[in-house]
């Protein structure tokens, strides 16, 4: 891919007493090699942390999950207690709603805005990109940014098809994830055919989350990919237009005209959420989930909300999977402490016990391998019921401007 490579890595022993004197000071965040070196130690970064002391830092944030919010109670509590940085948890249900406060407040010429920090991805990070909503480019300037697995996982720098280039820092990796109970399906379906045949022999037991629920359009853009093989699959990397539109869902609309009435409810109704859709599997009335956590079917069990006989999968042929990020707006009253705190965000401590399926179970976009030994033994973890066995390979996201019209075709559709 032509993006910006990474810093050159070397291997430097005469440092290696000064990197774990300055460790503390810099709250985990080490990674390995020359580029982390520099920038760590950089005046520059020095003069950061100084400014950051003191700074309240509005971390805008889906709140619909318990595990994140504690996992982001416990990331406020480490940068109050290392860096003097108040980070204050602003809970939303929807990314496109922060985006939309933005974007009101650069209309109304407002410089000092009351967004520091946003968890975001696809098309909400294209359209503060397109619109100058975003502040940077700075992530590829963290010192922690070292460690991340650029090479292995290109969607780090890519984001749904558009180029990342600096005005966001990935914080964590995502594939689609499928579910099953092993108590009552003998054979999970393993593609989208399988997936079909599988709603014909067991009307009424499947379904999937509710577009424009972001589960909902994912899944429709995993058969959307399946139902594109080989040159036809391209357009859906390119930006949208009228054309392509129409010529790679005819198959998509022809097929859930003719699986809805197989679906839960005749497909005249659907889960709302994926957390509803995975409820409904969890008390019997679904045979099948799907998250974009790998980890979830775990998690749950783990909770004691699942059946420790639900197994986790994906397709034999691949699904999507993309990564999430943090990005800081143009108008940010916090850029340094955002910067700190992104930082400390992709530290090996706090990548690992993100990473932790007692805590969040949300996979590290960090090159684990690459790290030293002691921070490579904070990722070291028994398997545990429900755990995806293997991955499958991760499909690239179509381009962000598909989304919209993809959700207001369904709504149009299957929506009234």
């Amino acid at each position: 891919m032509e993006f910006l490579k990474p810093g050159v890595r070397r291997h430097q022993p005469t440092r290696r007493a000064l990197l774990q004197a300055a460790a503390p000071l810099l709250a985990g965040a080490s990674a390995p090699g020359a580029a982390w070196a520099r920038s760590a130690e950089s005046p520059a970064w020095r003069a950061l942390l100084a400014q950051a002391k003191g700074q309240s830092v509005y971390f805008n944030a889906w709140a619909g999950a318990p595990a994140i919010n504690a996992y982001i109670q416990w990331a406020a509590a480490q940068l109050a207690q290392r860096f003097g940085i108040t980070l204050v948890h602003v809970k939303i249900s929807d990314a496109a709603e922060m985006v939309q406060r933005v974007r009101n407040e650069k209309a109304a010429g407002k410089t000092e805005g009351s967004v520091d920090m946003a968890w975001i991805n696809g098309e909400n990070f294209l359209a503060m990109k397109r619109e100058g909503l975003l502040k940077g480019p700075f992530a590829e300037q963290l010192p922690a940014y070292a460690g991340v697995d650029t090479e292995g996982k290109p969607t780090t720098r890519i984001d749904f098809s558009e180029p990342v280039l600096g005005m966001e820092a990935p914080w964590g990796m995502a594939q689609l994830t499928f579910m099953v109970d092993g108590a009552r399906v003998s054979a999970a379906p393993r593609s989208v055919a399988a997936w079909l045949d599988f709603a014909a022999r067991h009307p009424g037991r499947l379904s999937y989350p509710r577009p424009p629920d972001f589960h909902g359009t994912t899944w429709l853009k995993q058969m959307l990919l399946d139902l594109n093989p080989g040159a036809a699959r391209a357009a859906l990397y390119q930006l949208h237009t009228p054309a392509a539109f129409e010529a790679c869902t005819a198959a998509l609309w022809k097929t859930l005209d003719a699986v809805h009435p197989h679906l839960w409810r005749q497909g005249r109704q659907f889960p709302l959420s994926a957390a509803a859709q995975r409820q409904m599997m969890a008390d019997g009335e679904l045979l099948w989930a799907l998250t974009f956590n790998p980890n979830e079917a775990a998690n749950e069990i783990a909770a004691g909300r699942m059946a420790a006989s639900v197994q986790s999968y994906q397709f034999d042929g691949g699904t999507l999977g993309n990564t999430h990020f943090l990005a800081i707006p143009f108008n940010t009253r916090a850029y340094a402490g955002a910067q700190v705190s992104i930082n400390f965000l992709l530290s090996p401590e706090a990548q690992a016990r993100k990473a932790d399926i007692r805590v969040w179970g949300d996979p590290t976009v960090l090159a684990v391998q690459a790290l030293p030994p002691a921070q490579r033994a904070f990722f070291q973890s028994a398997p545990v019921p429900g755990q995806l066995a293997r991955s499958a390979p991760a499909l690239p996201e179509p381009h962000a401007s598909w989304v919209e019209p993809l959700q207001t075709q369904w709504q149009r559709r299957y929506g009234a």
